[in-house]
């Protein structure tokens, strides 16, 4: 079941810096809702609720409902700004859904079932994710949460493509075509290299310590050629 987030948001007047650092010491948090054929609005939102709804992956890919001046009005994350020594929001851009009109967002990757793949369970394998999230383009309405990546079916040495991703309806990456430089790989399952063994200490030793004996045997040998 989709996530549902609802953030509450008050209109504000004041804009710049100074304006936004008295929000934040007040505990909220600037920001601007803007798109759908209508102005911007400079909004504030409450920082401790903000931080725990964006502490769930959902919340950057999701349609959220915030309400404003009492109305309700649908909005996706369009960018925020982190702070840039702890994990809280400087400012937050939301913009508004049109239901008739495609969004492009990123969405999650999710990979899944890799412990019963035979290149993980048989062959020993380990599997590199060369991509986290994707860029997709949908209606709000098919607008998912994370896109799955089985990794069940994968054998040593398999590599997964964006033409490998089983999107669901209605969704697309755009500008993408099957074959060409846009087919970017996403996974890789590869055999382990074991790192080459180090020669031991008393292996060592043992080398050093012979090496003497060789090159005075080496010696006597030539001069014994010699004579």
């Amino acid at each position: 079941m989709a996530h549902q987030f609802t953030i509450a948001a008050e209109s504000r007047q004041d804009a710049g810096k100074g304006a936004s650092r008295r929000l934040r010491r007040e505990g909220k948090i600037p920001g601007i809702i803007y798109g759908g054929g209508e102005a911007p609005t400079g909004v504030a939102f409450d920082a401790n609720a903000l931080h725990r709804s964006m502490a769930e992956e959902a919340f950057l890919s999701s349609i959220l409902n915030v309400t404003l001046n009492g109305k309700t009005v649908q909005a996706v994350v369009r960018d925020y700004q982190p702070h840039p020594a702890r994990r809280a929001v400087l400012h937050l851009d939301l913009q508004r859904v049109v239901a008739t009109e495609e969004l492009r967002m990123m969405v999650p990757l999710h990979f899944i079932n890799e412990a019963l793949s035979k290149g993980v369970k048989l062959g020993g394998g380990s599997v590199s994710r060369l991509m986290t999230e994707v860029e997709i383009s949908c209606l709000p309405k098919d607008l998912p949460e994370y896109i799955e990546v089985d990794i069940e079916p994968m054998e040593l040495n398999d590599m997964l493509h964006l033409r490998d991703l089983k999107l669901p309806e209605g969704v697309r990456i755009p500008g993408f075509e099957p074959h060409t430089d846009s087919d970017l790989p996403v996974v890789h399952l590869h055999v382990l290299h074991a790192a080459a063994e180090e020669p031991s200490a008393e292996a060592g030793a043992a080398d050093a310590a012979s090496a003497p004996a060789a090159e005075k045997a080496g010696d006597k040998a030539k001069a014994a050629d010699k004579k």
